[in-house]
């Protein structure tokens, strides 16, 4: 066997030590440096109720009754997605690095695209607006941003 072989699954051993790692450290720091923040995921969780989507409509959906309350959680939300997506950065340098193949690349890129997108969801609509539906509605539609990213990278990528 050629060693050049075993060097991308070991790099991709090591590409996911150093996530899981890196994900566990940034909750760390998140717990750490926000004063009481698992009392106010519990009092966001305790907070749901069954609401309307819109006022005076006949669509409800469980929700939390004062989502206005919750700006710390959707802080740290925020943090936590930035930090995520910066840090997919530096995870597709890796595997630039170490010769991932391109669905890795394409998968990294799908993820970046996804977490900067989720904080700047956030940033918009829980922190400075506090909609939470719209929020909601416009995470689904980041994920299928994050999917059209990967797939696009996936079709430069076979052209090269």
């Amino acid at each position: 066997m050629n060693g050049n072989k075993k060097s991308p699954i070991l790099g991709e051993s090591v590409i996911t030590a150093i996530s899981i790692g890196f994900f566990l450290v940034l909750v760390g720091i998140l717990f750490v440096i926000t004063p009481n923040l698992f009392g106010e995921i519990t009092d966001l969780l305790s907070d749901f109720k069954l609401v309307e989507v819109v006022p005076n409509s006949d669509v409800i959906f469980p929700g939390p009754e004062s989502p206005s309350a919750f700006s710390v959680v959707y802080v740290s939300a925020a943090q936590f997605s930035f930090a995520l997506g910066v840090f997919q950065i530096v995870i597709l340098a890796l595997r630039f690095f170490i010769s991932s193949t391109w669905q890795k690349r394409a998968e990294t890129v799908g993820n970046l695209v996804f977490w900067l997108g989720t904080g700047f969801l956030i940033q918009s609509f829980l922190i400075e607006t506090t909609q939470w539906f719209v929020y909601w509605s416009s995470v689904i539609m980041m994920i299928g941003v994050s999917l059209i990213a990967r797939a696009g990278f996936m079709a430069v990528a076979r052209r090269k």
